[in-house]
Parts: structure tokens; sequence; C-alpha cells
């Protein structure tokens, strides 16, 4: 159960509705997590906005699964964990992939060097060594791409300590934690 509300789409009026209306026509349905944040217009106006934007950046759609199932794994957040492996898996990512993802790796070099590096940027909260941000590049990566695996990991963090929180009931395959 939830500990904050899930507001019903049918039932919201003003910016709540008008954001939940979004969500539904893109996504063809509302999931828990867009209820759940309703309370707060201003939250899931933020959290629409901001991963709206990332979703048009210069990431591939496949590097953007890989990030948002490695954040979910680290921060134990069953319910992003279990949205996104759907996600990848719909983006193209097999399952020793999306697994290799949860454990901060890729079977992909230069995505492999991207995880790494987000490992390193949510471990470390940002302050990486000279090395660590050196590898990245080294791999191929453009400033713009460096700011959007920095975005990505902000944004999965606000949304895996949000889910965390509030308890958010999981609409999507469950998928637990990988043990050990």
């Amino acid at each position: 159960m939830s500990r904050l509300p899930l507001v019903d789409a049918s039932h919201a009026e003003g910016k709540t509705k008008e954001l939940l209306d979004a969500v539904k026509s893109k996504m063809g349905m509302v999931p828990n997590i867009t209820k759940a944040m309703a309370t707060a217009p201003a939250l899931l106006e933020g959290y629409l906005g901001l991963s709206g934007a990332l979703g048009h950046g210069v990431l591939d759609p496949k590097l953007r699964e890989r990030l948002a199932i490695e954040t979910a794994e680290s921060n134990g957040c069953g319910y992003c964990l279990s949205a996104h492996s759907l996600m990848g898996k719909m983006a193209g990512l097999d399952e020793s992939e999306r697994t290799a993802n949860r454990r901060g790796r890729s079977n992909d070099p230069k995505a492999d060097a991207a995880l790494v590096f987000a490992r390193a940027v949510l471990e470390k909260r940002g302050a990486v060594s000279d090395a660590e941000f050196a590898a990245v590049r080294d791999a191929g990566f453009s400033d713009a791409e460096i700011n959007e695996i920095i975005g990505h990991v902000g944004l999965n963090v606000l949304t895996n300590f949000f889910n965390n929180v509030a308890q958010t009931p999981i609409d999507f395959p469950v998928v637990p934690p990988l043990e050990g």
C-alpha cells in the first residue's frame, strides 16, 4: 500500500488533470508513480519536464534504460527496476544485458564506460575523480553526452527516492532485486 495517495485521473482537476491526461496520452496508461506524484503538481510537472527533455537528448534509448536500471538496482527501488526492466526490454536490451546493467556493467564496451561513470557519480555524489571523468571521455562520450549521463542519474535518483519513500505499488511486471 502506498504511503501517499494515488490520484485517480478520472477525478483529477486543473493542472493535475492536464498532467495526468498528458501521461495517459503518451503512455496509454497512468503509472502509479505519476498518480502518487500528482498530489504535488509542481513535482509531477518537474519530473515530466526533465524526463521529456532528456528523452529527446543525445543519448540513445538503450543507454537511457541501462542507466535507469543501474540506478534503480543501486538505490533498491523495486518500482523503477520493474518499470525500466520492461522499458529496457522494449528498447531491445536482452535479459543478459539488463542483468549486467543491474550490476553497473554492460556487454557493450562504450555503454560499459557510461555505466561505470554513472555508478561513480551516484556513489560519490558527483565528486568523481579526474581519472573517472577521463575514462568516460576516452570512451568517446562528448560533453553533451556526459552532461546527460549526469542528468539521467539525477532524474533516476529522484524517482528512486520518491518511490522508496512513497512505497508506490508496482504496476509493471515485478523484477526482484539481485541476490548477494
